[in-house]
């Protein structure tokens, strides 16, 4: 079952995949399969990479289960022309998203421009929205940034800068029994980018229960009840496509070039083979001799590519996939909970009457 893109407004590197189809215009949500919310935060340059890693996740982890999914974005967060017209394009207005309700919803973070959190222009409405998917949602999934966002606004728990970039495939393990975890091997590797991380003992003095984590990067995934939600933390980001660490280290050696940052930066962690990590040294060390952005023009970026592949995916699809049952199971309680109600109501209609 292909993913339906709810409203017909389908984003063209979507649609160029020929088997999607649309959901005819509507705002009414569908009563048959799940209906999702991806309010996606990402800066432009992002922008459309994310929404097309999240739609090829949750293509491949649906199986059969029909799933219309809504595009939103918070308010608030920086846009440029580009990306105001994607978001007017194929985007639902985000005032239309507290009279909705959903299965589930999926936040991303964006790229932080204070250190504290509480000072960027979208947080009163970022903190609205996480109290709105408390009541309004079976399970939320927070990824990244909006993971410390969430922990941050609920509890109160800090995010604490880290002596460098978090950056590669970060090789974790099982850390307790949940269903969130069927079927995934013991060891997980998924990508992380962060300059930040929250604490283990921090978050399970709150509550929060621990799924998967790293003796090299700490806690990668965790989730806590909150109201009616199940909160899904990923430290992480599972749903990256194989090319996505490969752009930010370009996007950051250019940073360095421009002197937008002072170091260069770190190469990205269990990511490049050795023929690209040779490469990639070889080229860092000319960038440092000769600090101009026109080296750019000789950075090897076709062979380095030809390299990469992607081993999380799969792994990925089966968390998403788990998600999604959790996501079914939840309805399906809902509905007999709401059938059991409405014939006891009946019942006792008919007795005083």
């Amino acid at each position: 079952m292909p993913l339906m893109i709810e409203g017909g407004r389908i984003p063209p590197r979507w649609a160029l995949e020929g088997k999607r189809r649309p959901v005819g215009s509507t705002n009414t949500l569908r009563t048959e399969g799940l209906n999702i919310a991806l309010v996606n935060n990402m800066p432009d340059a992002a922008l459309e990479d994310t929404e097309l890693q999240f739609f090829e996740l949750l293509d491949d982890a649906s199986a059969h289960i029909p799933i219309y999914l809504k595009l939103y974005s918070l308010t608030g967060v920086p846009r440029g022309d580009r990306g105001e017209q994607h978001l007017n394009s194929f985007y639902h207005s985000f005032d239309e998203i507290w009279q909705n309700r959903f299965d589930g919803v999926i936040i991303t973070g964006t790229e932080p421009r204070q250190p504290n959190l509480k000072d960027e222009p979208y947080w009163t409405v970022l903190t609205e929205l996480l109290d709105w998917a408390e009541r309004n949602t079976a399970s939320t999934v927070l990824s990244c940034l909006a993971a410390h966002a969430g922990v941050l606004h609920s509890d109160g728990i800090e995010r604490h800068r880290l002596p460098d970039k978090q950056f590669g495939v970060v090789e974790s393990r099982k850390a307790c029994n949940h269903e969130l975890l069927n079927r995934i091997p013991e060891r997980v590797f998924f990508p992380h980018s962060r300059w930040n991380e929250v604490r283990e003992k921090e978050l399970t003095s709150a509550g929060y229960v621990v799924l998967t984590k790293s003796a090299e990067a700490g806690v990668d995934a965790f989730v806590k009840k909150k109201r009616e939600s199940l909160f899904v933390h990923f430290q992480g980001h599972p749903e990256y496509g194989v090319h996505t660490l490969f752009k930010e280290y370009r996007r950051d050696i250019k940073r360095f070039l421009n002197r937008e940052r002072e170091t260069y930066p770190t190469m990205p962690l269990r990511y490049f083979d050795a023929s690209a990590t040779r490469l990639l040294e070889a080229f860092q060390k000319s960038a440092m001799a000769d600090r101009r952005v026109e080296v750019m023009a000789f950075f090897p970026e076709q062979a380095v590519i030809s390299s990469l592949q992607n081993g999380w995916h799969s792994t990925a699809a089966c968390v998403y996939r788990n998600w999604l049952q959790y996501l079914l199971a939840s309805q399906a309680k809902t509905s007999v909970f709401t059938t059991t109600a409405s014939a006891y109501s009946n019942s006792r209609g008919s007795v005083l009457r």
